[in-house]
């Protein structure tokens, strides 16, 4: 249109956020791949070990020099390969799995594994965790009858519904069939090829989120014991601690310290899981709500299906979450609970030991001004004798002095300095902080 320039200057550009490119992209990343009916797409979800993100790379890159693309490059988190014999095969990393999605022309009925490498398929790492196999009918094809359904559907219950506001039918069991493939059957009904590919994308989620989210009810149902047991230790410890002594309040401390340290190991070792297969049956829920579907008499919905089978599921792993951290709660409050306990029954008994160092304290004053009391008389008496001595000898040289009047006015004048010069000396040993 013309009057419309690029106001964004390149010095600004220049200074762009290293991530800019990467986020801007990220709404981006997962297109879906326009679909025209008839068709049919392969769909596998893979748990890689450590250690296997090299040969997963090495694959991509046999796949592209076999398609003779460019090779992927190191961190790529999406790759999509045109095939040589027609067909796209779309790979993308997530966070805890990897996804290989084989589109192909389903008229033609070619073998998905004759599209791509010698053994290819077989030689990809990791353990497989989900296997679709979605077939497109055109709008064109007859619907498929009864005869047809119990033949690719040979499970107790067949989930069916109109989606996309009658756009597509949607046929589906969810058992792994004899290939080990979930199948869908979806039907067009007037789509756009845009319309579809999202359509087919809805429906490969559903089951690879749903497979994920179901990771965590064997971790649920395996610690289901570990928990009870907690909880009636807990219910016992709670029962003890209603009468305890101080010498026991030390001993049960220990054990719900023991307790407590129980149910943070558990806590440690299943909140991912727990946490992962909440998020993954939130996408559930939330690919089902964007099919819209319609109901078909007599058969269930996927929507209606779910919410038999795999919510029940997640409920338990919901309740197996919240009885662990309930069980960390209140193990910190009993811990908490004793702890003051034994805090106050220590304040009580420092209490008492001040109280008794205090009476001691003032007994040893006590003691102590007698013991003054004896050195004034035993410091007085030695000085007085020396006055005595000194007395004699001022006689004995000529000096008018009488010896007993001498030293019975000694007697008080040296007592009372020697009780003053002690008490003073007291006295600046309590300013120090030393008496």
């Amino acid at each position: 249109m013309a009057g419309i320039d690029r106001l964004v200057p390149d010095a600004l550009l220049g200074r762009a956020h290293p991530l800019r490119p990467v986020l801007a992209g990220e709404v981006h990343a997962r297109p879906p791949l326009p679909l025209a009916a008839p068709a049919r797409v392969l769909h596998l979800g893979v748990m890689l070990e450590d250690g296997e993100g090299a040969a997963e790379h090495a694959a991509l890159i046999a796949l592209c020099r076999f398609a003779g693309q460019p090779e992927p490059q190191g961190g790529s988190r999406h790759v999509a390969v045109a095939l040589p014999a027609g067909g796209h095969l779309i790979w993308e990393k997530r966070t805890e799995f990897s996804t290989y999605t084989l589109y192909f022309d389903g008229a033609a009925g070619t073998d998905a594994s004759a599209m791509l490498p010698p053994d290819w398929l077989a030689g990809l790492p990791g353990r497989l965790m989900v296997a679709a196999d979605a077939t497109v009918l055109g709008a064109g094809e007859p619907e498929p009858d009864d005869a047809t359904l119990r033949r690719l559907f040979d499970g107790p219950t067949l989930v069916a519904s109109h989606m996309a506001g009658g756009g597509a039918t949607v046929w589906t069991d969810f058992l792994l069939g004899a290939d080990g493939a979930v199948r869908f059957l979806l039907r067009d009904r007037g789509m756009k090829d845009a319309q579809r590919g999202r359509a087919v994308m809805r429906l490969l989620e559903i089951e690879t989120y749903r497979m994920m989210a179901l990771l965590a009810l064997p971790l649920a149902q395996k610690v289901a014991p570990r928990i009870t047991a907690l909880e009636q230790g807990l219910a016992a410890l709670s029962a003890r601690m209603v009468d305890v002594s101080a010498e026991s309040e030390q001993t049960l401390l220990r054990e719900i310290a023991v307790l407590a340290a129980e149910v943070e190991t558990l806590a440690v070792e299943t909140p991912y899981r727990f946490g992962a297969a909440r998020a993954y049956h939130a996408l559930v829920e939330r690919r089902i709500a964007e099919l819209r579907e319609e109901r078909i008499e007599g058969l269930p919905t996927i929507g209606e299906f779910m919410e038999r089978r795999l919510s029940p599921a997640m409920r338990t792993c919901e309740t197996m979450a919240g009885r662990i951290e309930g069980l960390s709660r209140r193990a910190t409050r009993m811990a908490n609970l004793l702890r003051t306990r034994v805090d106050v029954a220590l304040e009580r008994q420092n209490v008492e030991l001040l109280d008794m160092m205090n009476r001691r304290s003032q007994l040893q004053l006590r003691l102590q001004e007698t013991v003054e009391g004896l050195s004034v008389a035993a410091i007085t008496y030695y000085v007085v004798g020396l006055v005595g001595y000194a007395a004699h000898a001022l006689d004995a040289a000529g000096w008018p002095v009488n010896k007993d009047i001498t030293v019975g006015i000694a007697i008080p004048v040296v007592a009372l300095a020697v009780w003053w010069g002690l008490r003073r000396f007291r006295r600046a040993l309590q300013k120090q902080g030393l008496h």
